[in-house]
């Protein structure tokens, strides 16, 4: 399951360097090579700025919906997301300036400032947090990082990282694994893990295609390790460095239709 986050769940794909060798815990965690790959592979869905569609196709035990939204980021600080189908839904729109986050519900008419204690609730249903679609960390910022495997995996060379958040980091995992192929250094999944260390979910990529001028994972799905659904995401459009300004991400802006 981005905004300098999605902009969504997307944001947390992953790039690699070909020269990268395996480092120590210790060396990782300050080798400037290793901060400078994983920055760029923070920041491989977003762009200094960027807008998309996406189809959203959520499958939970009781009912399956799906949704097309449109986003909207401006760096790490700025998101809008606004549902355009099914029309019982469209309108409804999150939107992020800074550290403020409110929803709009066009059907009540109401616009609703998020708390911090519900960064890790669902977005309209679906297996994304609100703290997915609008997070605003850096995982070079918060977490240490190790490489902790190079080798085949599946047919696939690849590279695993392991990311530990560091003391008092303002994040909502306990840790992340990621897996990058290294023949077209894309990302094949990423692996959550809760405070307790027992895997929360798992989020795969595939459909790698260009898109706005890079390659890019079109496709990702999100599923929670304690129950059979999953959400599923389709990139439609994507590009990037669109010249959004800050003035674009207003409450006018979030309720408009």
């Amino acid at each position: 399951m981005s905004p300098e986050k999605i902009t969504p769940a997307l944001a947390l794909a992953a790039l690699l360097a070909h020269t990268v060798l395996a480092p120590t815990p210790a060396s990782a965690q300050t080798d400037p090579e290793v901060l400078a790959i994983i920055d760029e592979v923070d920041r491989l869905m977003r762009g200094e700025s960027s807008t998309g569609r996406m189809r959203m196709e959520i499958d939970t035990e009781h009912w399956s919906r799906s949704l097309e939204v449109q986003v909207w980021s401006l760096g790490t600080e700025y998101s809008l997301i606004r549902v355009e189908s099914p029309p019982r839904e469209a309108g409804t729109a999150t939107l992020k300036v800074e550290n403020e986050v409110w929803n709009y519900l066009p059907r009540a008419d109401r616009t609703i400032r998020i708390p911090p204690s519900m960064m890790l609730g669902s977005w309209m249903g679906s297996h994304f947090t609100n703290d997915d679609l609008i997070k605003e960390s850096r995982l070079v910022e918060d977490y240490d990082i190790v490489i902790s495997f190079e080798g085949d995996r599946d047919g696939d060379e690849i590279w695993e990282f392991t990311l530990t958040p560091k003391p008092e980091a303002p994040v909502i995992w306990g840790g992340i694994e990621q897996a990058i192929r290294k023949g077209d250094r894309m990302p094949l999944w990423s692996r959550y893990y809760d405070e307790d260390g027992t895997l929360s979910r798992t989020i795969t990529f595939s459909g790698f295609r260009p898109m706005g001028g890079r390659t890019v994972p079109a496709r990702t799905v999100i599923e929670p390790a304690d129950a059979e659904e999953r959400t599923v995401v389709i990139y439609l459009e994507l590009e990037f460095d669109v010249g959004l300004e800050e003035s674009f991400f207003s409450l006018r802006n979030l309720r408009a239709r």
